[in-house]
This record gives C-alpha cells, structure tokens and sequence, in this order.
C-alpha cells in the first residue's frame, strides 16, 4: 500500500494570537493523517511564539527575524520545510474536519494538477462565499482578477451553483495547496509584491509552465478576511494596484503588455480621479503612488524572470474572454454566472 503524501499546513502568522487562539483547534482536528502542521511568525509583538508553546505544543514553530510579508515570509518558512504538499493558509481560517482529504485525492490524479483551493465561504455569513478566493480565481482578459462567487465586491450567497470541481486560473492564497516541487521549480513568490496578488502571479507562471489549477469544493473552509490589512487601507489598495501592473508586466505576451497596461493604467486614473471627487483622497494617493512605484520597477529592477515561453492570456483556463470592469459597473452584471451567459 502506497503511504499517503506528507502535507505540511503552514500557517503564517503575525500578531494573530487571537485567530491562531480561535482557529488553530479546528486545524488540529484536520482527518487526513499524513501531515504537521506549522505556524512560521513574521516576528510578532503579540506574544504569538509564547502563546503557541505553551497552549499548542503539537504545532511546530518558525520564527522569522522580522516582518517579511505574506510573499518573503513563505519563501523564507518553506524552504525549512519538507513535504510533498505545501498547505498555504491564513490564521483567520476555520476549517472542516474533512477539508484536506478530497483535495489531495485531486492533486494526486496527474502530475500536471499542481495546485487547488477548497471553496471558501464567509466566516461571518456561512452560507455566503468570502471576498479572498471563493469557488476559485478567474482573471479578465485585462488583468483584473475576480472569482467564481464573487464579483468586484459582491458576494454571492451559497446555493451549490458552483459545486463542481473545475479548473481555474488562480487558487487563492488564503487557503493554498501546492506541490512542493513545484513551488520550488517557480522559485516561490515574487518577494517584490510583498503582500496582495502573489499568489495570482504564481499561478499564472504555473500555467505558463504548462500545470493546472483547480477549485475543490468538496472541500469547505470559511475564512474572516481582512485579518492583516483591512479593506480601504491606503498600504492595501497601493498593494493591490501596483502588485497587479507588476504582474501583467511579468506574465503577459509582449503583443498584449505594449496595449493593455496603459489601457489599464488609464481605468485606473479614472477610477483615481473618481475617488478624490468622491472626497477619498487616500484612494487616489495610493493609485499615484502605486503607478509611480510601478514604473520604478520597470526602470530599476534588476531581476531577471526565468524565461518561461508566454502564452496569449485568452489561451488559458479561467479566463473571461472580456472585461469585467465593463460587465459589472455599465451593463450591472455582478454574479460570475451571468458573465457566463
């Protein structure tokens, strides 16, 4: 009989002692056998190590020198770590005893299956999909990254509308799972995005490689969200914009990027100015300096992508071979199945 593969849930963690306190129980309660559970902590001033050794002894403990991010802070805790499976999953996520079970089962079909999601509802509103992943990431032919379940900032409620296992673009990085080898071939995150969309950049250089990304929705996790950086903060939104230029720059085929970035950039000066109308200035702060920060990329960063052949982004699965932006805000379609229609 053929052992299970190692799976290794990490949890990264900084000043979630409280979350850590609330979800890590129903992590320990996890059915499949073969794993270890890991908190890697991006040096916490909340007592976070402390707490876990004397209240969770059974989890092992990564501690990081400093605050690292979401994208450093798991290339660092990773590379300590052997397993087959790498389960990337936020402190502020409660899980089902039976959550992990299916989606190994999944992986472990072909080789190609590289990562997958569980499908992810609202910690808060149960029979609600949450905000960070849903039933799985699709990307619009623009770049702009929405999920089956949610739609710019609607939510839809849980009806099983999306209880098929299917392939996605991107899985979220809320809750994870990844062959261990290939995380490794991809070097890891782009330390670069710090925190916001990495995990999206990952699994577009996944499928540049030619691997699959799948949503599991026999596997059910429900996620808090907003746990690190709470919606409308200035750091969050500069992350958001200037992440996703960076990305579209690294992935995209050259015959799309010359055309569809300064498209982009453009939507965005619009939505800028619409914002500080609107009185939010710290809305339109955070996209001028995230194109400004966007372009001292492009000028002055050094580092050299491996070469990775690009494909037209209408090429890939879980693409929307349109723009969201269009659907949602002018012709009001803010379900993923109507887009479908």
């Amino acid at each position: 009989m053929t052992a299970s593969p190692l799976v290794a849930i990490v949890i990264l963690n900084w000043n979630g002692k409280n979350y850590l306190q609330q979800f890590l129980p129903s992590v320990l309660s996890t059915s499949y056998l073969n794993h270890k559970i890991i908190v890697a902590d991006n040096a916490s001033t909340d007592n976070s190590v402390s707490f876990l050794n004397e209240q969770f002894p059974q989890v092992e403990t990564i501690v990081l020198e400093k605050n690292l991010g979401f994208a450093k802070g798991y290339n660092e805790a990773l590379k300590k770590i052997d397993a087959d499976y790498y389960v990337l999953l936020n402190s502020d996520v409660e899980v089902t005893p039976n959550w992990l079970q299916p989606v190994i089962e999944l992986l472990e079909k072909d080789f190609l299956h590289a990562a997958c999601q569980p499908k992810i509802l609202n910690y808060n509103k149960k029979n609600e999909f949450e905000y960070a992943g849903a039933a799985g990431g699709w990307l619009d032919l623009y770049g702009y990254p929405f999920t089956r379940g949610r739609v710019f900032d609607i939510c839809e409620e849980d009806k099983g509308q999306y209880n098929t296992t299917e392939e996605i673009f991107w899985a979220s990085g809320a809750a994870l799972i990844i062959r261990s080898k290939v995380f490794k071939q991809l070097q890891g995150f782009d330390e670069f995005f710090f925190a916001h969309q990495e995990e999206i950049d990952l699994c577009w250089r996944m499928k540049l490689a030619g691997y699959k990304i799948f949503c599991c929705p026999e596997s059910i996790v429900y996620h808090v969200g907003g746990g690190t950086l709470p919606k409308g903060d200035f750091q969050k939104t500069f992350l958001n914009f200037r992440n996703n230029h960076v990305m579209l720059a690294k992935n995209l085929a050259w015959n799309e990027k010359w055309w569809k970035i300064p498209f982009r950039l453009g939507l965005d000066q619009i939505s800028a100015v619409k914002g500080l109308l609107n009185g939010n200035k710290n809305y339109f702060r955070a996209i001028i300096k995230a194109h400004l920060s966007f372009i001292g990329w492009i000028l002055f960063n050094k580092k050299r992508q491996r070469m990775v052949k690009k494909m037209p982004i209408n090429k890939l699965a879980g693409v929307y071979k349109g723009n969201i932006a269009w659907q949602y805000f002018v012709k009001k379609k803010t379900f993923f199945s109507n887009l479908m229609k």
